[in-house]
């Protein structure tokens, strides 16, 4: 049948990159930098932590394919897990139906979930259907539950500098990179938005601590002006990814957790992309050793596999609207809601954190990516490199001539697009957030691949950044 084709059929029916810039949009691109500029790659196929095109080229995912990827590409205990589901029960409404992988991985998900021993755990888990999605579930779920309690006052959210949530209205809104948000700007909350936390350019861990407690310091000054007004403070524990890989001290989680408590607000933590070990420990709250009232997940949260977003939530929010009145009910919902063979997915990548011991073997891969590391320092265009577990960031000194905004916009400027197509070209995906350049490579990257990673990196310098 036309327009069918098997993988054999493919390499064969017509020229990829034309057929789709002829019908595809794609996302946080400028289209006009197609097919020039901005080279497009049509994949074919993924094995482990390479990506292979039409015609055999293979380039290693330095990035996981936008953080998603955990345990490589075409991970056969994954897709096997997907295939039984799909022989069983492929999707079904998640409104007074249910299923097993639902229940179980949101049994396990609690389990997993962080703790603190004085708090009552995490204990109800809310499906959406990707990190957006989520981010909307949790800041609606923190808004209404005031609502239900006859509070009306509290319709303000806090959200920190540098912060990035999401490309939905809402989740734009707690969001803090210029370029995303401020066309849509008149569609947006009116958000508080306080400093981050960011320990960029801190030579050592007392004062990393010291940025942590300013910015805890103005955290507490807003929420002291605005008494009986914040519903909830939003962040994202440890990495603003979007933000160009910022890190900041567990110390600020713990304060802000602190402050919370002391103003009556509900923290949400977005571990959409550092949950499922990539800061060192399963999830970046464990670090501060704080649980959040609500807690975002996706992206890693099937292995890369499917879509599916988890909003756990307390059970305190979770009773705040039970009531006779449909009105209190959280009447929020997404077709695709708990869908069968996501839930196989994340479960399967759940158990391959168990039988392969992940998180010990990230240590060891985390270790090895720093030495890698370090000797880019010496490049005269490196400012800073940074690490939290499996993220590595190499900020570059500023472009005087770019004028987009910093470090937080994908490929930015010519030399971001300088850098992207000599990545490639060496077999690498490099995707560059403006001035920084990151890796984030799948947990199944071996030796020989981080080598790969770092010498292109090496390259990359010596090449795309000649002003420096």
């Amino acid at each position: 049948m036309k327009g069918l084709h098997d993988a054999n059929m493919i390499a064969v029916d017509g020229d990829w990159r034309a057929r789709d810039l002829a019908v595809l949009w794609h996302p946080c691109t400028q289209m006009r930098e197609h097919p020039d500029a901005l080279p497009l790659l049509p994949v074919a196929r993924g094995e482990g932590a390479w990506l292979v095109g039409h015609d055999g080229q293979r380039v290693l995912d330095g990035v996981s394919s936008w953080w998603t990827n955990l345990h490589g590409h075409a991970e056969p205990r994954i897709a096997e897990a997907i295939a039984r589901q799909a022989r069983t029960l492929e999707q079904v409404i998640l409104a007074g139906f249910s299923h097993a992988p639902a229940v179980e991985l949101a049994e396990r998900l609690l389990a997993l979930a962080p703790r603190e021993a004085r708090r009552a755990p995490l204990s109800k888990v809310f499906y959406a259907d990707n990190g957006s999605s989520g981010v909307e579930v949790a800041l609606k779920m923190a808004f209404h539950w005031f609502h239900n309690r006859g509070i009306k006052g509290r319709t303000k959210f806090i959200a920190l500098g540098n912060s990035y949530h999401g490309e939905t209205l809402g989740a734009l809104s707690v969001g803090d990179i210029p370029l995303y948000r401020r066309v849509y700007a008149p569609l947006l909350l009116d958000v508080l938005f306080a400093p981050s936390p960011d320990a960029f350019g801190a030579s050592d861990e007392d004062t990393a601590i010291r940025c942590a407690d300013a910015a805890a310091d103005a955290l507490a000054e807003l929420l002291a002006a605005h008494p009986d007004a914040v519903c909830a403070l939003i962040l994202e524990p440890l990495v603003q990814c979007a933000g160009g890989m910022r890190m900041h001290h567990p110390h600020y989680l713990r304060r802000a957790r602190a402050l919370c408590d002391a103003h009556g607000v509900f923290l949400i933590a977005d571990e959409i992309a550092v949950g499922f070990g990539r800061t060192g420990t399963l999830f970046a709250c464990e670090q501060a050793g704080i649980q959040p009232d609500l807690l975002c997940l996706s992206k890693g949260l099937t292995g890369g596999f499917l879509p599916l977003c988890a909003v756990l939530a307390t059970q305190q929010i979770y009773d705040g609207f039970l009531d006779d009145s449909r009105e209190r009910a959280f009447l929020h919902s997404h077709s695709y809601s708990g869908n069968p063979l996501a839930c196989a997915a994340a479960l399967a990548s759940l158990a391959i954190f168990e039988s392969d011991d992940v998180l010990a073997r990230n240590r060891v891969t985390a270790t090895r990516m720093a030495a890698l590391a370090a000797p880019l320092k010496a490049y005269p265009a490196v400012r800073e490199i940074r690490q939290t577990g499996m993220i590595v960031a190499i900020e570059l000194q500023p472009e005087p001539d770019n004028h987009d905004d910093g470090h937080a916009v994908e490929i930015a400027g010519r030399r971001g697009l300088r850098m992207y197509r000599k990545a490639l070209e060496a077999g690498v995906l490099l995707r560059p957030l403006g001035d920084v350049l990151y890796w984030m490579p799948p947990y199944c990257i071996d030796d020989a691949q981080l080598a790969l990673l770092a010498t292109t990196t090496a390259a990359v310098l010596e090449e795309a950044c000649p002003c420096a």
